[in-house]
This record gives C-alpha cells, structure tokens and sequence, in this order.
C-alpha cells in the first residue's frame, strides 16, 4: 500500500503542473497516512501548502516534522516566516547564506523590513552572479527598481548607482519593470517621466495576451491609481478626476493599494465640502493586517491626513493632545518629516483655525515649552513671512543655530547643517538684501558635510562652490576647488562640478584644469545665438529695486535736493476738507485763515461797533499822545491825553 502510494506521489509530481496542488497534497497526505515519517511525503506537503498560500498550515506542517525537515526544508520555512510577518526569525534562517533561494527571501525581508540599502546589496550580489533559473534575470531587475524606488522615497537616493537613476531600454520591455522604473522617477520628484512611463505600463499591460481580462483588470488598477496621484501632484486635477471616475475602488485587490487609493480620490476631490462625510470616507478602508501594513512614509502621510480631517471637523482640542504626545517621544530636535509635520499640525489645533498675527499669538508660546522643535520652528517663521516680517524669523533661525552650536554634539550639529535648514536661512537672507552672511553660511556648512564620510547633500556642495567662485580670495577659491573635486570623484560625468573646478584653479593653477577644458561646451557654440549689436543697441536695463529691501538712509544729493524744491511734489487734497462752494480755476481769497473780524471786508455793526471801528489802527484814528520828561534827562514817558466829556464821578454813600 506504502509503495503504491509513494508511486502515485512521484508520478503525480512528475506530470504536475502550477493548477494541480490540490493534487498534489492529497497525494502527500496518503502517503503520510501509511508512512508518518516519510521525508519525501513531509517536503512535497509543505510545498504544496506554500504554493497554496496555506502559510500558517505549512509552519505547523513543519514543527510536526521535527528537525530533520526543518534543516531540509530551510528555504520553505524561511519563506513561510516571511509570510506570516516573522520577519525577524526569516531573516536569523536567510542571513549570510549561500544558498540563492535563501538569499532571494533574505532580500525580501529586508525590502518588507524597510531595509532597503541591506535588500540593494543582496540583489547587486545577486544580479552579478550568473542567473541559473529561467526568468530570473527579469525577476531580479523588477525587484532592484522597486528597491530604488523605495530608497528614493525614504530619502536616501544618493544611494542608488547613478547608472540606474535613468529608465533604459531594458526597463522598458515588461510593465513590470516600467512600472517600477516610473516609481522611482515619481520618487526623485521628476513626474512628467513618471507619467510618460505610466502610461507606458499601462499599455504593455494591457497588450499581453498571457493575462485574462480579469488578470489585466488586477493589475492595471494601481498602475491608474499611480496615475491619478500624478496628475494631481502636476496640478491636471481635470484629468486627476476623470482618471478617479474610471477606478473602483472596492475591484482594487491589495487591501494597502485600495486604501491609497480611497485617501487619494479624497485628497483630489472638490466637490465634498463635509468635512465629517470625508471623515466617514476616510475611516471606511479596510483594516489591513500586519502583512499588509503600509511602509513608514505612506503610513506617516495617512496619519497626517487623519489629523488634517479632525482639523477640519474642529477637534482641535483632540488633535493637539494626541499630536503633543507623539512629538514627546521623539528626539529633538530632529529633522524627521513625520514629526515636524506633527509639529505643524500641533500648531495649527493651537491657533484653532486663525492665521497670520492672530496664530502667532496663540503659536509664539509654544515655544517656550518647546524651544528645539524644528517643525515648530519652521511654521513660525512662515508665519512672519506670510506677514511681510522677515526680520524675526531671521534672528529666530538664528539663535537656534547658535544654541546647537553651542550643544555641540554630533546630532546637534547635523540638524545644525540639515540642508534644508540651510537653504531656508540663505533665502531669508536673499530675501532681506543681505548678501554678505550668505557665502559665510554656506561655507560652513560645506566645510561640515566634508568633513563626513558621506555628503549630506550635492545641491549644497553645489551652492557653496558656486557662492565661494564670486571671491577673489585664493583660499576662497581653493576651498570651491575642493568641493568641486570632491563632487567630481561621486560623478566624474557632472558637467556643473567640472565647470566649477575649471573656474576654481582657473586663474590660480591653469595647470591643473587645461585637461579639463574640452569636456566643457565652447564658448562659441554658447554664444552662437547671441546679437553682440542687438544687445549694445538695447543698453543696459535697469532692474527694479526688491520690495523687501529697505530704502536708504543716506542723505540725497544737492541736485535732487534742488530739483525736489523746485518742483514740490503736489498733494491731493481730500473732499472733506475742500470748501463747500469751491470752484476749479477760481482763485481762493488770501484772507481766508485770518479771523473774521480780522478781514479788510470785515464791517461791524451797531454804534459801538462803528466806534470800537474808529479806534482801531486799519481806517481808525490815532490817538493823540502826550509825553512828559523826566527829571534828570532820564527820557520820557508818554502820556494818553484824556478824551473831551464829563469825568466819571463815583457816588458817594450815605452817611
């Protein structure tokens, strides 16, 4: 009976094929019916289980073999771990082996684990070897451009060989690997190539014959899905929409795909106002298990989004506390993308809604609580700018900078130079008019990042060379040479690195560069479409003065000065004050500040009023004086002579 059904096994698993390992297993379970130990029956049914996707049957399968199974059935188990979500127990089975089929799971675990650097070396091993499976060369190439697709997405890019930043020929042949190759483009922040490639994804997907309808459907969704992202990111939200009507969600098959997509459609639409109906959308996914979980950087943008609807649903108090919990655990300060961007939200539950002055009223404490909060940090200082006060926001990001100096610790400090750090300082700066820190500045952080093992960033090796090029000190232009040589040796190919170092040594040490200058284009063919004459006839333009610099306080010249006196700028008088019966072109009466009684036309009335007339000195009579000489010829004092009438005699009282 035992033979018969060992005979059964083997010829059924020499005619098998991918749709019969419902067969299969039964064919392995009769004969572990007769033979309970049989090695060969204990391997074809933990097999049989995996292709099953029977994940959780075949570690049990295999805890009932004993160890004997498990050391020949190492792969099968390290697979099944991955699985299950062990990824800590796959990865003590897969790690160091040479096994290749260990080394495919090992690099699987670490690309679920977010390892990615760890999952790029072992396919770079992997692909360097020879390929002895059919098929595995393109399996091998689908998986490096997911790989670098992720490192792009987790910030890491510069880790990615420059000779696989740009799609070739071979990424194109399967949608797969467009797909991926679009991924990464999407990732660099390069989305007109990611939608070109998209798209054609889609179309190799939909030509295969291979696939049926309902297997080109499954994979075409979140190829659409991508490009529904794509064209809201390029601002095509007309597109965006009518791509959004063209997907189900719920026909999505991956439960982490299906809940991107239902957070995209909402992030796109704008038609729905409520923000409690866009809370009931938002909460309707699916929960997902812990192997389905989305990678950090999509599950961070899924929080946040949870926190902007709470926002919009006024539960500010809610979203301030939650928030102010998580960015209590986290270091600080910290450059992490997901915290500061807690931070931002944080704020905004704090201000209740306000902005400009009014938010920096309620914001401006939290400062003191939190005074080496970068996201913080960052949204005050936009605040000032937003109301046209960059002075503050100067000496903010300032002082911070000094009080991480002074820590002077390597975290400290690497938060201290974070380039985009940096670059907000150095367009503070530009914005302001203020030229001179922004050399100093660069410097410094040019002179840090060097002192690395690794750059932190080449935008800012790039920026500091070119600022130290407009010295013409020798050390200066030295240091530019060196930051230029060091970009050089990561990518001989980097026309601007090669430029900057031609400039550096140019008129220093011509020696050095005169190899160099045929790798640059001539300056004929850069001048080629330039009219000399067109542009000396045209003269020099004249720019206009920023808004944000302040006027000078130097004193005008005398020309001005004449000119401005000479022709004084007219005012406008408002309506209000203007005469009741004033009429363009008449001409004003000059007595028209004086007093009333005051005017040559002034007449007053009555006697006493004629009188009082007479005795003023405009038309009156002068009154005739008297002087009497003082003894001594000490001068004399005049008199009034007393007018003609009866004297005023006072009445005398009765006795």
């Amino acid at each position: 009976m035992a033979a018969n059904a060992t005979s059964t096994l083997t010829s059924l698993l020499r005619g098998a094929t991918i749709e019969d390992h419902e067969e299969v297993l039964k064919a392995a379970n009769a004969v572990l019916k007769t033979s309970k130990n049989n090695p060969d029956g204990l391997h074809t049914r933990v097999v049989a289980l995996l292709k099953l996707d029977r994940f959780d049957d075949a570690l049990r399968a295999l805890d009932d073999g004993g160890d004997k199974l498990a050391d020949r059935c190492m792969l099968e188990k390290a697979y099944a771990l991955y699985k299950t979500g062990q990824l800590a127990e796959a990865e003590r089975l897969a790690r160091g082996s040479d096994e290749r089929g260990l080394q495919h799971v090992a690099a699987q675990v670490a690309y679920r684990a977010e390892k990615f650097e760890d999952a790029a070396k072992v396919y770079e091993e992997l692909t360097a070897q020879a390929a002895p499976i059919e098929g595995e060369e393109n399996d091998l190439r689908i998986n490096t451009l997911a790989t670098d697709a992720q490192l792009e997405w987790q910030g890491t890019g510069d880790k990615v060989a420059l000779s696989r930043k740009k799609p070739g020929k071979d990424d194109m042949e399967a949608f797969e690997t467009t797909y991926n190759a679009a991924c990464g483009c999407i990732a660099r922040g390069d989305l007109a190539a990611g939608s070109v490639l998209l798209k054609m994804a889609r179309d190799l997907c939909e030509a295969l014959d291979e696939l049926t309808d309902e297997e080109k459907k499954a994979e075409v969704l979140p190829i659409m899905v991508q490009q529904a992202f794509v064209f809201t990111k390029l601002g095509k939200l007309a597109e965006a929409e009518a791509l959004e009507k063209m997907i189900t969600i719920a026909d999505v098959p991956e439960p982490p795909t299906r809940v991107i997509a239902q957070n995209n459609a909402l992030a796109a639409s704008t038609k729905n106002d409520n923000p409690f109906i866009t809370q009931r959308i938002f909460d309707s996914v699916p929960t997902l298990t812990q192997t389905e979980k989305h990678f950090e950087h999509q599950a961070s943008i899924l929080r946040r989004n949870r926190y902007v609807i709470d926002l919009q649903s006024q539960k500010f108090s809610g979203v301030a506390y939650s928030t102010s919990s998580i960015i209590a655990k986290a270091p600080a300060p910290t450059i992490s993308p997901f915290v500061n961007a807690l931070s931002v939200i944080n704020a905004a539950a704090h201000a209740h809604g306000k902005t400009g002055r009014a938010s920096l009223k309620q914001i401006l404490p939290l400062l003191e609580k939190r005074p080496n909060d970068v996201g913080l940090i960052l949204t005050i200082i936009q605040l000032y700018i937003l109301t046209n006060n960059p002075g503050p926001a100067i000496t903010l990001l300032e002082t911070f900078f000094k009080k991480l100096e002074e820590a002077n610790t390597e975290t400290m400090l690497d938060v201290r130079f974070a380039p985009g750090l940096i670059a907000l300082l150095v367009s503070l700066y530009r914005v302001s008019g203020r030229k001179a820190p922004i050399k100093t500045e660069l410097g410094k952080a040019a002179s840090y990042w060097r002192r690395k093992s690794k750059p932190s960033s080449n935008t800012l090796l790039r920026a500091a060379g070119v600022s130290l090029l407009d010295s013409t000190k020798p050390g200066d232009l030295e240091a530019a040479g060196e930051i230029f040589s060091s970009l050089r040796s990561h990518d001989s190919n980097d026309r601007t690195a090669i430029a900057g170092y031609v400039a550096s040594y140019a008129t220093t040490d011509f020696s050095k560069v005169s190899s160099d200058l045929e790798k640059l284009t001539p300056v004929s063919r850069l001048v080629s479409g330039i009219d000399a004459a067109a542009l000396e006839e045209a003269g020099i333009p004249s720019l206009p003065v920023p808004a944000a610099v302040t006027a000078s306080k130097k004193r005008a010249a005398d020309a001005e000065a004449d000119k401005r006196e000479q022709a004084p700028k007219k005012r406008k008088i408002p309506n209000s004050k203007m005469p009741k019966e004033f009429e363009e072109g008449k001409k004003m009466d000059p007595e028209r500040w004086l007093p009333l009684r005051d005017r040559s036309t002034y007449r007053p009335k009555g006697k006493k009023g004629k009188k009082k007339a007479m005795e003023m000195t405009q038309g009156g009579v002068v009154k005739e004086e008297e002087s009497l000489e003082l003894a001594g010829g000490a001068g004399s004092v005049p008199v009034q002579k007393a007018s003609g009438g009866k004297a005023n005699k006072k009445k005398k009282g009765k006795k």
